[in-house]
């Protein structure tokens, strides 16, 4: 073996207060399914609770009954978690900020070019993101694909961010190379 390839992210795991307001925020909030709790194998004053935020992998969550609520910003260092994003579909990320303000959540939204953004905080302060592609993957691609198309021909065209017109070009170049490409060979999203 040349490299150890990871598949994936297998889990996240951040350190809460209690189990409640961990359940609180993601199942209540965000809508996580709550799947199980133990002891923490390494720390035996913690629980170990773990969400399912909806791709099948985990969100893990340390919480120990004595603590309370950090109520401050997460520090922001170098090796710090700036925070954590997840996906959700454009519907639900229309119907979300209403969400938010039902649950006193304080939250603030961003369009990044490629995709929307809305921001909060978790009770304890860790940064978390609701993002939204504002593309479609076309099958047999990946985002990632899609994407890396739209970042050459932005920088090709010397704009400033990936935009929708570079992902609407992105999207129409890899529609037309697959139906050129033998059924099991990878796509090439380098060219032009």
């Amino acid at each position: 073996m040349k490299k150890i390839q990871v598949q994936g992210v297998h889990h996240t795991t951040i350190v809460g207060s209690t189990r409640q307001s961990a359940i609180d925020f993601w199942e209540g909030v965000l809508g996580m399914p709550f799947i199980f709790e133990q002891p923490n194998l390494g720390k035996p004053d913690e629980s170990h609770l773990y969400f399912d935020p909806g791709d099948g992998r985990l969100l893990t969550v340390f919480t120990n009954e004595s603590r309370e609520d950090a109520v401050r910003p997460a520090p922001r260092e170098i090796g710090c978690v700036d925070h954590l994003a997840f996906n959700v579909s454009r519907a639900t990320f229309a119907l979300a900020p209403a969400r938010l303000r039902d649950h006193g959540i304080e939250f603030y939204e961003r369009d990044r070019g490629f995709m929307k953004s809305i921001y909060m905080k978790d009770p304890n302060g860790l940064k978390v993101e609701l993002a939204c592609y504002k593309f479609e993957v076309p099958d047999g691609f990946r985002a990632a694909d899609v994407l890396m198309k739209a970042h050459r021909l932005r920088v090709e065209r010397g704009d400033h961010h990936i935009a929708e017109e570079h992902l609407a070009d992105a999207i129409e170049y890899l529609l037309s190379t697959r139906d050129r490409l033998p059924h099991d060979a990878p796509a090439e999203v380098g060219g032009v």
